[in-house]
Protein backbone atom coordinates (compact mmCIF):
# COMPACT_ATOMS: atom_id res chain seq x y z
CA UNK A 1 0.00 0.00 0.00
CA UNK A 2 1.41 3.40 -0.99
CA UNK A 3 1.58 5.97 1.81
CA UNK A 4 2.08 9.70 2.15
CA UNK A 5 2.11 10.28 5.90
CA UNK A 6 2.48 13.76 7.41
CA UNK A 7 6.22 14.46 7.44
CA UNK A 8 6.39 15.53 11.10
CA UNK A 9 4.63 12.34 12.17
CA UNK A 10 6.89 10.28 9.93
CA UNK A 11 9.87 11.50 11.95
CA UNK A 12 8.55 9.83 15.11
CA UNK A 13 8.99 6.19 16.16
CA UNK A 14 5.22 5.67 15.88
CA UNK A 15 5.19 7.24 12.41
CA UNK A 16 8.00 5.03 11.15
CA UNK A 17 6.27 1.93 12.51
CA UNK A 18 2.86 2.93 11.12
CA UNK A 19 4.33 3.58 7.68
CA UNK A 20 6.05 0.19 7.71
CA UNK A 21 2.85 -1.62 8.70
CA UNK A 22 0.70 0.24 6.16
CA UNK A 23 3.14 -0.57 3.36
CA UNK A 24 2.95 -4.28 4.22
CA UNK A 25 -0.83 -4.31 3.59
CA UNK A 26 -1.85 -5.34 0.05
CA UNK A 27 -5.56 -4.62 0.78
CA UNK A 28 -6.58 -8.13 -0.31
CA UNK A 29 -9.52 -8.21 2.10
CA UNK A 30 -8.90 -11.72 3.44
CA UNK A 31 -9.07 -10.17 6.91
CA UNK A 32 -12.71 -9.19 6.50
CA UNK A 33 -13.69 -12.84 6.11
CA UNK A 34 -12.79 -13.58 9.73
CA UNK A 35 -13.64 -10.22 11.31
CA UNK A 36 -16.58 -10.58 13.75
CA UNK A 37 -17.79 -6.98 13.43
CA UNK A 38 -17.62 -7.02 9.64
CA UNK A 39 -19.65 -10.24 9.63
CA UNK A 40 -22.30 -8.63 11.85
CA UNK A 41 -22.49 -5.16 10.30
CA UNK A 42 -21.41 -5.76 6.69
CA UNK A 43 -19.77 -2.33 6.59
CA UNK A 44 -16.31 -2.12 4.99
CA UNK A 45 -15.30 0.46 7.60
CA UNK A 46 -16.15 -1.99 10.38
CA UNK A 47 -13.62 -4.50 9.07
CA UNK A 48 -9.81 -4.45 9.34
CA UNK A 49 -9.23 -3.26 5.77
CA UNK A 50 -11.60 -0.34 6.19
CA UNK A 51 -10.15 0.61 9.56
CA UNK A 52 -6.66 0.52 8.06
CA UNK A 53 -7.84 2.99 5.39
CA UNK A 54 -9.33 5.27 8.06
CA UNK A 55 -6.08 5.22 10.04
CA UNK A 56 -4.05 5.83 6.87
CA UNK A 57 -6.19 8.83 5.92
CA UNK A 58 -5.83 10.29 9.41
CA UNK A 59 -2.05 9.85 9.42
CA UNK A 60 -1.91 11.47 5.98
CA UNK A 61 -3.63 14.60 7.26
CA UNK A 62 -7.37 14.06 6.84
CA UNK A 63 -9.31 15.29 9.88
CA UNK A 64 -10.93 12.34 11.67
CA UNK A 65 -14.55 12.55 12.78
CA UNK A 66 -16.67 11.02 15.53
CA UNK A 67 -17.66 8.43 12.93
CA UNK A 68 -13.99 7.55 12.39
CA UNK A 69 -13.63 7.12 16.13
CA UNK A 70 -16.75 4.93 16.29
CA UNK A 71 -15.45 2.53 13.62
CA UNK A 72 -12.19 2.15 15.57
CA UNK A 73 -14.10 1.75 18.86
CA UNK A 74 -16.15 -1.07 17.38
CA UNK A 75 -13.01 -3.13 16.81
CA UNK A 76 -12.83 -5.94 19.39
CA UNK A 77 -9.03 -6.11 19.07
CA UNK A 78 -9.53 -9.87 18.73
CA UNK A 79 -6.67 -10.00 16.18
CA UNK A 80 -8.37 -12.71 14.16
CA UNK A 81 -7.33 -10.67 11.13
CA UNK A 82 -3.66 -11.14 12.07
CA UNK A 83 -4.12 -14.92 12.04
CA UNK A 84 -5.77 -14.66 8.62
CA UNK A 85 -3.52 -12.08 6.92
CA UNK A 86 -1.16 -13.65 4.34
CA UNK A 87 1.10 -10.58 4.46
CA UNK A 88 1.64 -10.58 8.22
CA UNK A 89 0.20 -7.09 8.77
CA UNK A 90 0.59 -6.10 12.44
CA UNK A 91 -2.93 -4.70 12.66
CA UNK A 92 -3.07 -4.44 16.46
CA UNK A 93 0.03 -2.27 16.59
CA UNK A 94 -1.33 -0.01 13.84
CA UNK A 95 -4.69 0.20 15.62
CA UNK A 96 -2.97 1.31 18.84
CA UNK A 97 -1.22 4.09 16.94
CA UNK A 98 -4.36 5.08 15.04
CA UNK A 99 -6.58 5.16 18.10
CA UNK A 100 -4.06 7.29 19.98
CA UNK A 101 -3.92 9.87 17.18
CA UNK A 102 -7.70 9.92 16.61
CA UNK A 103 -8.49 10.24 20.32
CA UNK A 104 -6.23 13.30 20.55
CA UNK A 105 -8.05 14.93 17.63
CA UNK A 106 -11.66 13.91 18.36
CA UNK A 107 -13.25 14.82 21.68
CA UNK A 108 -15.52 12.22 23.21
CA UNK A 109 -19.04 12.86 24.47
CA UNK A 110 -19.61 13.53 28.16
CA UNK A 111 -21.31 10.13 28.45
CA UNK A 112 -18.31 8.29 26.97
CA UNK A 113 -15.85 10.18 29.15
CA UNK A 114 -17.92 9.50 32.27
CA UNK A 115 -18.36 5.81 31.45
CA UNK A 116 -14.67 5.25 30.75
CA UNK A 117 -13.62 7.10 33.90
CA UNK A 118 -16.14 5.15 36.01
CA UNK A 119 -14.92 1.81 34.65
CA UNK A 120 -11.29 2.69 35.31
CA UNK A 121 -11.97 3.86 38.87
CA UNK A 122 -14.15 0.83 39.62
CA UNK A 123 -11.91 -1.93 38.28
CA UNK A 124 -8.63 -0.40 39.42
CA UNK A 125 -9.77 -0.04 43.04
CA UNK A 126 -9.66 -3.39 44.82
CA UNK A 127 -11.59 -1.92 47.77
CA UNK A 128 -14.38 -0.34 45.69
CA UNK A 129 -14.76 -3.31 43.35
CA UNK A 130 -14.82 -5.81 46.23
CA UNK A 131 -17.38 -3.70 48.11
CA UNK A 132 -19.75 -3.40 45.14
CA UNK A 133 -19.34 -7.08 44.26
CA UNK A 134 -20.27 -8.17 47.79
CA UNK A 135 -23.27 -5.85 47.73
CA UNK A 136 -24.36 -7.28 44.38
CA UNK A 137 -23.97 -10.87 45.59
CA UNK A 138 -26.02 -10.09 48.71
CA UNK A 139 -28.84 -8.48 46.72
CA UNK A 140 -28.64 -10.94 43.82
CA UNK A 141 -31.95 -12.76 44.55
CA UNK A 142 -33.87 -9.49 44.24
CA UNK A 143 -32.13 -8.22 41.08
CA UNK A 144 -33.56 -8.33 37.53
CA UNK A 145 -32.64 -11.47 35.58
CA UNK A 146 -30.29 -9.68 33.16
CA UNK A 147 -28.29 -8.05 35.97
CA UNK A 148 -28.42 -11.19 38.11
CA UNK A 149 -26.79 -13.26 35.36
CA UNK A 150 -23.76 -10.95 35.27
CA UNK A 151 -22.93 -11.34 38.98
CA UNK A 152 -21.07 -14.58 39.83
CA UNK A 153 -21.81 -16.38 43.08
CA UNK A 154 -19.23 -16.11 45.84
CA UNK A 155 -16.63 -18.86 45.62
CA UNK A 156 -15.45 -20.81 48.62
CA UNK A 157 -11.68 -20.56 48.33
CA UNK A 158 -9.79 -23.82 47.90
CA UNK A 159 -7.06 -24.74 50.36
CA UNK A 160 -3.45 -24.73 49.20
CA UNK A 161 -0.39 -25.29 51.33
CA UNK A 162 2.64 -23.69 49.73
CA UNK A 163 5.86 -25.65 49.36
CA UNK A 164 9.31 -24.38 48.42
CA UNK A 165 10.86 -25.43 45.09
CA UNK A 166 14.01 -24.52 43.18
CA UNK A 167 12.04 -23.62 40.06
CA UNK A 168 10.07 -20.40 40.54
CA UNK A 169 7.67 -18.31 38.49
CA UNK A 170 6.07 -14.94 39.21
CA UNK A 171 2.28 -15.43 39.26
CA UNK A 172 0.36 -12.18 38.78
CA UNK A 173 -3.21 -12.21 40.08
CA UNK A 174 -4.77 -9.30 38.15
CA UNK A 175 -7.36 -6.71 39.18
CA UNK A 176 -10.77 -8.45 39.32
CA UNK A 177 -10.10 -12.19 39.24
CA UNK A 178 -9.06 -12.49 42.93
CA UNK A 179 -12.53 -11.32 43.97
CA UNK A 180 -14.60 -12.90 41.20
CA UNK A 181 -12.92 -16.29 40.78
CA UNK A 182 -10.13 -16.74 43.36
CA UNK A 183 -9.91 -20.49 42.78
CA UNK A 184 -8.44 -20.05 39.30
CA UNK A 185 -5.13 -18.86 40.73
CA UNK A 186 -5.34 -21.45 43.52
CA UNK A 187 -5.71 -24.11 40.82
CA UNK A 188 -2.62 -22.71 39.10
CA UNK A 189 -0.63 -22.89 42.33
CA UNK A 190 -1.70 -26.50 42.93
CA UNK A 191 -0.79 -27.48 39.37
CA UNK A 192 2.60 -25.77 39.38
CA UNK A 193 3.33 -27.24 42.81
CA UNK A 194 2.78 -30.71 41.33
CA UNK A 195 5.38 -29.80 38.71
CA UNK A 196 7.79 -28.71 41.47
CA UNK A 197 7.42 -25.06 40.54
CA UNK A 198 6.91 -22.44 43.25
CA UNK A 199 4.64 -19.48 42.58
CA UNK A 200 5.90 -16.14 43.85
CA UNK A 201 3.17 -13.52 44.08
CA UNK A 202 3.50 -9.77 43.65
CA UNK A 203 1.45 -7.92 46.27
CA UNK A 204 2.18 -4.58 44.59
CA UNK A 205 0.61 -5.41 41.22
CA UNK A 206 -3.01 -4.32 40.67
CA UNK A 207 -3.48 -4.36 36.91
CA UNK A 208 -1.52 -5.29 33.80
CA UNK A 209 -2.35 -1.91 32.24
CA UNK A 210 -4.72 -3.24 29.59
CA UNK A 211 -7.84 -1.74 31.17
CA UNK A 212 -6.56 1.84 31.03
CA UNK A 213 -5.10 1.30 27.56
CA UNK A 214 -8.39 -0.02 26.17
CA UNK A 215 -10.29 2.86 27.79
CA UNK A 216 -8.10 5.44 26.05
CA UNK A 217 -6.16 6.49 29.17
CA UNK A 218 -2.82 5.99 27.45
CA UNK A 219 -0.57 7.79 29.93
CA UNK A 220 -2.25 6.07 32.87
CA UNK A 221 -1.62 2.72 31.17
CA UNK A 222 2.05 3.55 30.60
CA UNK A 223 2.43 4.60 34.24
CA UNK A 224 0.93 1.27 35.39
CA UNK A 225 3.22 -0.68 33.06
CA UNK A 226 6.33 1.15 34.28
CA UNK A 227 5.28 0.57 37.89
CA UNK A 228 4.82 -3.15 37.20
CA UNK A 229 8.25 -3.38 35.60
CA UNK A 230 9.80 -1.64 38.62
CA UNK A 231 8.03 -4.06 40.98
CA UNK A 232 9.03 -7.18 39.07
CA UNK A 233 12.52 -6.15 38.02
CA UNK A 234 14.44 -7.22 41.18
CA UNK A 235 13.19 -10.81 40.71
CA UNK A 236 14.13 -10.68 37.03
CA UNK A 237 17.50 -9.03 37.56
CA UNK A 238 18.52 -11.52 40.25
CA UNK A 239 17.48 -14.49 38.13
CA UNK A 240 15.01 -15.70 40.76
CA UNK A 241 12.23 -16.53 38.30
CA UNK A 242 12.15 -18.46 35.05
CA UNK A 243 8.88 -16.95 33.84
CA UNK A 244 6.13 -14.42 34.50
CA UNK A 245 2.68 -15.95 34.33
CA UNK A 246 -1.01 -15.01 34.54
CA UNK A 247 -4.04 -17.27 34.35
CA UNK A 248 -6.01 -14.70 32.30
CA UNK A 249 -4.85 -14.73 28.68
CA UNK A 250 -6.24 -11.20 28.20
CA UNK A 251 -3.80 -9.88 30.78
CA UNK A 252 -1.04 -12.13 29.50
CA UNK A 253 -1.15 -10.76 25.99
CA UNK A 254 -0.98 -7.25 27.47
CA UNK A 255 2.31 -8.11 29.19
CA UNK A 256 3.52 -9.59 25.91
CA UNK A 257 2.93 -6.12 24.41
CA UNK A 258 4.98 -4.18 26.98
CA UNK A 259 7.98 -4.23 24.64
CA UNK A 260 5.93 -2.75 21.80
CA UNK A 261 4.18 -0.12 23.94
CA UNK A 262 7.38 1.15 25.58
CA UNK A 263 9.63 0.75 22.53
CA UNK A 264 10.36 4.50 22.38
CA UNK A 265 10.87 4.88 26.15
CA UNK A 266 14.65 5.10 26.54
CA UNK A 267 14.56 4.24 30.25
CA UNK A 268 12.19 1.27 30.04
CA UNK A 269 12.47 -0.12 26.49
CA UNK A 270 15.10 -2.77 27.27
CA UNK A 271 13.43 -3.82 30.52
CA UNK A 272 10.04 -4.03 28.79
CA UNK A 273 11.60 -6.25 26.12
CA UNK A 274 12.95 -8.59 28.79
CA UNK A 275 9.63 -8.70 30.66
CA UNK A 276 7.66 -9.48 27.48
CA UNK A 277 10.10 -12.25 26.57
CA UNK A 278 9.80 -13.75 30.07
CA UNK A 279 6.01 -13.97 29.96
CA UNK A 280 4.55 -17.44 29.46
CA UNK A 281 0.95 -18.61 29.46
CA UNK A 282 0.36 -21.53 31.89
CA UNK A 283 -0.29 -23.79 28.89
CA UNK A 284 3.20 -23.07 27.55
CA UNK A 285 4.84 -24.18 30.79
CA UNK A 286 2.68 -27.30 31.07
CA UNK A 287 3.14 -28.23 27.40
CA UNK A 288 6.87 -27.50 27.12
CA UNK A 289 9.29 -30.08 25.72
CA UNK A 290 9.10 -33.14 23.51
CA UNK A 291 6.11 -35.46 23.23
CA UNK A 292 7.63 -37.81 25.81
CA UNK A 293 8.29 -34.90 28.17
CA UNK A 294 4.70 -33.69 27.77
CA UNK A 295 3.41 -37.16 28.62
CA UNK A 296 5.60 -37.23 31.73
CA UNK A 297 4.32 -33.79 32.72
CA UNK A 298 0.69 -34.90 32.39
CA UNK A 299 1.40 -37.99 34.50
CA UNK A 300 3.06 -35.79 37.12
CA UNK A 301 0.14 -33.36 37.02
CA UNK A 302 -2.44 -36.09 37.54
CA UNK A 303 -0.62 -36.96 40.75
CA UNK A 304 -1.91 -40.53 40.82
CA UNK A 305 -5.53 -39.53 40.33
CA UNK A 306 -7.64 -41.38 37.77
CA UNK A 307 -8.43 -39.76 34.45
CA UNK A 308 -11.75 -37.96 34.20
CA UNK A 309 -14.72 -39.95 33.03
CA UNK A 310 -14.48 -39.68 29.25
CA UNK A 311 -18.24 -39.28 29.19
CA UNK A 312 -17.72 -35.78 30.60
CA UNK A 313 -17.90 -33.62 27.49
CA UNK A 314 -16.11 -30.29 27.26
CA UNK A 315 -16.36 -27.51 24.69
CA UNK A 316 -13.16 -25.49 24.92
CA UNK A 317 -13.44 -21.87 23.79
CA UNK A 318 -9.93 -20.53 23.10
CA UNK A 319 -9.89 -16.81 23.95
CA UNK A 320 -8.86 -14.51 21.10
CA UNK A 321 -5.98 -13.28 23.24
CA UNK A 322 -4.67 -16.86 23.39
CA UNK A 323 -5.23 -18.11 19.84
CA UNK A 324 -4.71 -14.86 17.93
CA UNK A 325 -2.89 -12.51 20.31
CA UNK A 326 -0.30 -15.04 21.52
CA UNK A 327 -0.76 -17.40 18.57
CA UNK A 328 -1.15 -20.39 20.93
CA UNK A 329 -3.46 -22.71 19.02
CA UNK A 330 -4.53 -26.23 20.03
CA UNK A 331 -2.23 -26.20 23.05
CA UNK A 332 -4.79 -26.67 25.84
CA UNK A 333 -7.13 -29.17 24.18
CA UNK A 334 -4.56 -32.05 24.17
CA UNK A 335 -3.98 -31.57 27.91
CA UNK A 336 -7.71 -31.84 28.63
CA UNK A 337 -7.95 -34.90 26.37
CA UNK A 338 -5.07 -36.61 28.21
CA UNK A 339 -6.96 -35.93 31.42
CA UNK A 340 -9.83 -37.99 30.08
CA UNK A 341 -12.26 -35.26 29.02
CA UNK A 342 -14.13 -35.71 25.76
CA UNK A 343 -13.49 -32.56 23.71
CA UNK A 344 -16.39 -31.47 21.53
CA UNK A 345 -15.50 -29.45 18.41
CA UNK A 346 -17.93 -26.69 17.50
CA UNK A 347 -18.45 -24.25 14.63
CA UNK A 348 -16.56 -20.93 14.42
CA UNK A 349 -14.22 -21.73 17.29
CA UNK A 350 -11.87 -19.05 15.94
CA UNK A 351 -14.39 -16.23 16.48
CA UNK A 352 -14.72 -13.91 19.49
CA UNK A 353 -17.34 -14.48 22.19
CA UNK A 354 -17.91 -10.72 22.49
CA UNK A 355 -16.27 -10.13 25.87
CA UNK A 356 -13.11 -8.29 24.73
CA UNK A 357 -12.33 -6.58 28.04
CA UNK A 358 -14.75 -3.72 28.63
CA UNK A 359 -16.25 -4.09 25.12
CA UNK A 360 -19.20 -5.98 26.63
CA UNK A 361 -20.05 -2.74 28.47
CA UNK A 362 -19.04 -0.05 25.97
CA UNK A 363 -20.42 -1.89 22.89
CA UNK A 364 -23.11 -3.96 24.57
CA UNK A 365 -25.35 -4.60 21.54
CA UNK A 366 -22.56 -6.00 19.36
CA UNK A 367 -21.14 -7.92 22.30
CA UNK A 368 -24.48 -9.62 22.98
CA UNK A 369 -24.89 -10.55 19.31
CA UNK A 370 -21.48 -12.21 19.34
CA UNK A 371 -22.28 -13.99 22.60
CA UNK A 372 -25.56 -15.33 21.21
CA UNK A 373 -23.77 -16.69 18.15
CA UNK A 374 -20.96 -18.24 20.19
CA UNK A 375 -23.27 -19.96 22.67
CA UNK A 376 -25.58 -21.05 19.86
CA UNK A 377 -22.71 -22.92 18.22
CA UNK A 378 -21.54 -24.41 21.53
CA UNK A 379 -25.04 -25.47 22.59
CA UNK A 380 -25.39 -27.55 19.42
CA UNK A 381 -22.77 -30.00 20.76
CA UNK A 382 -24.44 -30.07 24.22
CA UNK A 383 -21.30 -30.10 26.40
CA UNK A 384 -21.38 -30.85 30.11
CA UNK A 385 -18.83 -28.09 30.68
CA UNK A 386 -17.62 -25.06 28.72
CA UNK A 387 -13.95 -24.32 29.38
CA UNK A 388 -11.85 -21.29 28.53
CA UNK A 389 -8.63 -19.55 29.54
CA UNK A 390 -9.68 -15.99 30.32
CA UNK A 391 -11.80 -14.57 33.16
CA UNK A 392 -13.56 -12.10 30.86
CA UNK A 393 -14.68 -14.81 28.43
CA UNK A 394 -15.67 -17.05 31.33
CA UNK A 395 -17.97 -14.49 32.97
CA UNK A 396 -19.38 -13.26 29.65
CA UNK A 397 -20.33 -16.74 28.47
CA UNK A 398 -21.67 -17.76 31.88
CA UNK A 399 -24.04 -14.78 31.77
CA UNK A 400 -25.81 -16.37 28.81
CA UNK A 401 -25.93 -20.06 29.67
CA UNK A 402 -26.79 -22.46 32.49
CA UNK A 403 -23.98 -24.80 31.40
CA UNK A 404 -21.05 -24.42 33.84
CA UNK A 405 -18.25 -22.29 32.37
CA UNK A 406 -14.89 -23.00 33.99
CA UNK A 407 -11.27 -22.03 33.60
CA UNK A 408 -9.44 -24.99 32.09
CA UNK A 409 -6.94 -25.11 34.97
CA UNK A 410 -9.82 -25.83 37.36
CA UNK A 411 -10.48 -29.05 35.43
CA UNK A 412 -6.99 -30.35 36.24
CA UNK A 413 -7.28 -30.44 40.03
Amino acid sequence: MKTNLINDFLQTAEGIEADKILRSCVHCGFCNATCPTYQLLGDELDGPRGRIYLIKQTLEGKTPSRQTQLHLDRCLTCRNCESTCPSGVQYNQLLNIGRSVVNKKVSRSLYQKSLQLTLRKLFLSRFLFSLLLKAGQTMKPALPALLKSSIPDKQKKLHFKKRLHNRKILLISGCVQPDLKPNIDVAAKIIFDRLNIECIESTETRCCGALSHHLNAEQEAFAIIRSNIDNWWPLVENGQIEAICMTASGCGVAIKEYAQLLASDKKYADKALTISALYKDPSEIISAGSYAEKQATIKQLMNGQAAADNKTTVAFHPPCTLQHGMQLKNIIEPVLSHYGYSLQPFKDKHLCCGSAGTYSITQKKLSQQLLTRKLGNINKVEPDIIATANIGCQLHMQSGTSTPVKHWLELLI
